[in-house]
């Protein structure tokens, strides 16, 4: 029988071409189960396929190509080997392919999203190393790549019946004005419709800022959703690329976001959870944080090789990748405006760029900080000749100091994400 069935993955082997008696063929169907098969696979293969591919890399003469920023350790690094990234998306794309629901929406989309902005990010790499060529792809060519993927979701989300969510209501008590209750229609629906934090009910939905257009206000809330899926995917996955300066602080700051991400994703795709927190149910979005379990593993496992002192970079291949990821990931379970906070470092090495070079030109040569991106101020000593506005600190901070101090502030963020969705 099995040689006229086509190559299953495991999840497909155990649920349908193997009796229910088997032992593990109930795990399977477990979605904790699923994803902690998926982070562990994705971990290990990381790592020692991750060897693997350094090595290959180092013989291709595959090296970061490093200019000199005047930055301690920083020469250190010439030769490098680069596009790491391809590690992080292999160790996470092939644990999903064996251990994911394949015909879920939500996951194709997030192998798709992987795929695409890892294309990206390597034909930027393979500019920069084939034509030794610093800045490697234009910009307007990535902003446009990004733009497309940021479409194809929303489009997506806008157009399948089964991208939809269940709203919630709160029943309150009239004597203490307080939530006695969280119920949820009996009826799914699809609406722009987002959580927010510090509001009494977590729900926004984006038609309410276009209500002026009358009974097209609901086509304007899709058309501010669109928009606003473009404007996240872009500046997450540049602040992302932007942040990889330093070793391991782009992979362990995504690692966090992607846990936190993984822990929403599953609240929101569970009725019970969702009504405890007070957010929509997002019905089948659960399967997301199987996908999530191999991120954070492949970045785990990429950390091995990453941390400090790095045997090996991601390149863009992975930074733009990882950014997109994260973006993508929060629009399609509806919390793609706790990003700010969430991704709050990332934004800010967004606009420390943006804020340096409009400085720059508008006083002639003078700057904000000592350096941009924000991370590498940090590594300069102030009063050393560089006219900045921001001169601390005045000694330069130890790179692996500054990533431990980046992550745990990344940390913070994360708590600090969950805890807005309790205050109102």
């Amino acid at each position: 029988m099995l040689r006229h069935v086509p190559i299953k993955m495991l999840y497909y082997l155990f649920t349908e071409l193997l009796p229910p008696d088997f032992p593990g063929w109930r795990l399977m169907t477990y979605v904790t189960f699923r994803s902690g098969l998926a982070f562990v696979l994705a971990m290990l293969i990381a790592i020692f396929v991750g060897r693997y591919i350094i090595g290959r890399l180092q013989l291709m003469q595959v090296g970061e190509i490093i200019r000199n920023l005047d930055l301690e350790g920083q020469t250190k690094k010439t030769g490098t080997p680069t596009m790491g990234g391809v590690i992080i998306i292999a160790a996470t794309v092939i644990p999903c392919l064996l251990a994911a629901k394949l015909n879920n929406i939500y996951m194709l989309l997030m192998l798709l999203a992987t795929l695409w902005l890892g294309t990206i990010g390597f034909l930027d790499d393979y500019k920069k190393l084939k034509f030794h060529n610093k800045d490697g792809m234009k910009g307007k060519y990535k902003i446009i790549g990004q733009v497309g993927i940021a479409l194809i979701v929303a489009v997506t989300m806008f157009l399948n019946p089964d991208m939809v969510i269940v709203e919630n209501n709160e029943i309150i008590d009239a004597g203490t004005n307080r939530v006695e209750e969280v119920i949820y229609n009996t009826e799914v629906v699809k609406s722009p419709q987002t959580t927010i934090p510090f509001v009494k009910n977590n729900n926004f939905d984006y038609s309410s800022l276009t209500s002026w257009m009358g009974e097209h206000a609901e086509t304007g809330g899709w058309i501010v959703f669109f928009l606003i899926t473009i404007f996240l995917v872009a500046a997450t996955s540049n602040g992302a690329n932007l942040n990889d300066g330093l070793d391991g602080m782009t992979a362990g700051l995504s690692a966090v976001a992607g846990i936190a991400l993984a822990v929403m994703a599953y609240l929101g795709g569970n009725i019970i959870y969702s009504a405890y927190l007070n957010i929509m149910y997002v019905p089948a979005s659960e399967e997301l944080v199987v996908y999530m379990a191999a991120f954070v593993g492949a970045l785990v496992g990429f950390l091995w090789y990453n941390s400090y002192p790095a045997q090996v970079f991601m390149g863009d291949t992975g930074s733009l990748t990882l950014g997109g990821i994260i973006a993508v990931f929060a629009i399609l379970i509806h919390k793609e405006l706790l990003l700010p906070i969430l991704c709050m470092l990332f934004y800010i090495e967004d606009l420390s760029v943006v804020l340096q070079v409009a400085y720059f030109k508008k006083t002639g040569g003078r700057r904000i900080f000592k350096m941009s991106p924000l991370h590498h101020h940090f590594q300069k000593a102030g009063n050393s000749g560089i006219n900045a506005l921001i001169q601390r600190p005045l000694a330069p901070i130890p790179e692996s100091k500054i990533v431990m101090r980046f992550w745990i502030i990344g940390i913070i963020l994360a708590v600090v994400t969950f805890v807005t969705l309790k205050i109102r």
